[in-house]
């Protein structure tokens, strides 16, 4: 038997380096998902259970609150009645006497707002405030109905002040209407006894009803008019219309039970009332099932993997042994395996990584003389690369000496060759000029000769200064404008795209180029205060010869442009080379060229080319 090594506790629980934590992990996440469904699935049943239970409930308070306002209000309407019956057996029926017997009820009936008496004609004789005596009502609904039957009317507002209380708001009080005919022996009636019922005692009735149904459960009430329209309910609810059951919910945050039916009667009020319940209150029992359920299922699956994690100890001891012996010999401490004992899957795999870890030795030894034959393979071929690049370099200094014989021939050169032209000229005819003349030829002769100087220094400069595949094509734009700055004193304007001002190849170096001519022709002719250059992508399709294959993606484009004098450009100007030579360098590298120019509107060259 192999001897066990302890494993560090670390170690021990992480499946990473024991298959027993593995194991043991796998179990606690078959557990823990084992107990997740089953809470769910209990709280489901907890929850569809509680909500049926909790809906019956509602319904059952509903019906209570309708039973109780309805009985309230056939109670006021037989408060009215016997007012009426009172009335017509009264033999006392003058003004003073009716409205002292009604301030009596007014007075025993607090929530009676305003009570009147009218005649068949709507003419109130009598009343405690609001409509007062005298006044017509004979178009109000009250009245028309109140003479055919007992009536309830829908809430409604009245500009009436109440006399026992003053008013709490700026807003006209709310009121039930009511109304009782006034009936004589012989069936004739002889007028109306009306009513306001003050909305503060509805309510006061309602939250009195509401509070006595069960003051553990977070209940709301809300109760709509004939026409659907919120008059009870939380403050956000009032005035809104009960169109559809499902807002009423709130997007599931309440129970809700509705009930729709006639107050007070036969002659009642269309109110409907519905009771709500907060969701999370009503299903807190299934929350709480879902939890218990959870963390006993969490539990035994925590124990059922600790109990895996050291049975799997144990059965995997040797497997343990030899993975340690493994690294070992990863490691050098020893040169291979011991084949462990025994004919189960440790023996058999063990036999395996001998075997494996004979054949790796012999393929090390094998792979090191390779590596010593490629060792010096390398170092002959990096001192033929060495030798290749120095070449390389050689190369570049002798094109770059080509270039730069070429930039003085086109500038030095060409001046020298005038130069000494003039002084030919100057030599062989001096005897034919006179004073004049001849100033004015050692003029241009000088001339000529400062040009020629002036260029001299500005390739010599050039050649000091950082090529553009050194420091990228913005940085040399941006340092050819401010030499043209301090040169000419005109001033300019530089902008460049960020990534486009990183190009730093031979069309950057051309592109150069041709920005310098387009300056030196302003210098020359332009006459301009003002020169501008952007450097940025192109929009839009290409512009130009179609010819040169533009396509629509990313392209370059550089503008050029100053406020100088302009010219025509279909006008043919022998001995300027400058745009000519604009147009060849742009053929050089595929690129279309746009030139705008109108005598005194300035020039604009835009320069176009794919990325």
């Amino acid at each position: 038997m192999y001897p066990f090594k302890p494993m560090s506790p670390v170690r021990f629980v992480d499946p990473r380096f024991s298959l027993a934590a593995a194991i043991g992990w796998a179990v606690f996440a078959i557990a823990a998902l084992s107990a997740l469904l089953a809470a769910t699935l209990a709280a489901d049943i907890a929850e569809r259970r509680g909500r049926a239970d909790t809906e019956r409930l509602l319904s059952q308070f509903a019906t209570q609150i309708h039973h109780a306002l309805g009985m309230n209000l056939d109670t006021r309407r037989s408060i009215l009645q016997a007012t009426a019956a009172q009335i017509v057996a009264s033999s006392d029926r003058g003004n003073d006497a009716l409205r002292r017997h009604l301030e009596a009820v007014s007075v025993q009936f607090p929530e009676f707002a305003w009570l009147g008496v009218t005649d068949d004609r709507g003419r109130v004789v009598a009343a405690t405030g609001g409509t007062q005596q005298g006044e017509d009502v004979s178009e109000q609904l009250w009245f028309k109905q109140g003479l055919v039957r007992p009536f309830f009317g829908d809430v409604s507002t009245a500009l009436l002040v109440e006399s026992k209380r003053p008013p709490v708001t700026d807003q006209p009080p709310h009121f039930l209407d009511a109304a009782v005919p006034l009936t004589q022996i012989s069936g004739t009636t002889v007028g109306v006894v009306g009513a306001h019922l003050s909305w503060a005692w509805i309510m006061q009735l309602q939250a009195n009803l509401l509070h006595a149904l069960d003051s553990h459960r977070d209940l709301s009430l809300l109760l709509a008019g004939a026409d659907g329209t919120v008059l009870v309910g939380p403050s956000h609810w009032l005035g809104r219309k009960l169109d559809r059951s499902s807002e009423t919910t709130e997007d599931g945050t309440y129970l809700v039970s509705r009930r729709a039916a006639s107050l007070g009667g036969a002659w009642g009020v269309p109110w409907t009332i519905v009771v709500r319940q907060r969701a999370d209150s009503a299903l807190a029992l299934a929350r709480r099932t879902q939890r218990g359920v959870f963390l006993v299922v969490m539990l035994a699956g925590l124990l059922a993997a600790g109990s895996a994690v050291l049975v799997t100890r144990r059965l995997t001891r040797r497997l343990s042994t030899l993975a340690e012996d493994a690294q070992a010999v990863r490691r050098g401490e020893q040169p291979t395996l011991a084949q462990p004992s025994g004919s189960d899957e440790v023996s058999r795999i063990g036999t395996t990584l001998a075997e494996l870890v004979g054949h790796l030795q012999e393929e090390k030894q094998a792979l090191m003389t390779l590596n010593s034959d490629l060792d010096s393979r390398v170092a002959e071929r990096t001192a033929r690369i060495e030798r290749m690049a120095e070449e390389s370099r050689h190369a570049a200094v002798t094109r770059e000496r080509l270039r730069l014989a070429r930039e003085l021939h086109d500038t030095l050169a060409h001046s020298l060759m005038a130069l000494l032209t003039q002084i030919r000229v100057i030599r062989k005819l001096r005897h034919h000029f006179d004073a004049a003349e001849l100033d004015v030829e050692l003029g241009r002769a000088e001339e000529v000769a400062a040009s020629g100087l002036s260029e001299a220094r500005s390739a010599i400069v050039q050649m000091r200064h950082n090529g553009v595949r050194d420091v990228g094509l913005g940085a040399a734009l941006k340092e050819l404008l401010s030499r043209f700055g301090e040169r000419t004193g005109v001033a300019f304007k530089f902008r460049a795209d960020p990534v486009l001002a990183g190009l730093a190849d031979e069309r950057a170096e051309t592109v150069v180029r041709m920005v310098e001519e387009a300056l030196h022709n302003v210098e020359n002719h332009a006459q301009a205060k003002t020169v501008s250059v952007v450097l940025r992508r192109a929009e839009g399709p290409a512009v130009g010869d179609p010819s040169l294959g533009m396509n629509t993606g990313d392209r370059v484009l550089v503008e050029i442009f100053d406020d100088g004098v302009g010219f025509d450009p279909s006008f043919s100007r022998p001995g300027h080379y400058g745009l000519r030579g604009i147009e060849e360098q742009a053929a050089l590298i595929k690129a279309n060229l746009v030139l705008h120019s109108q005598p005194g509107q300035g020039t604009r060259i835009t320069l176009e080319f794919d990325l």
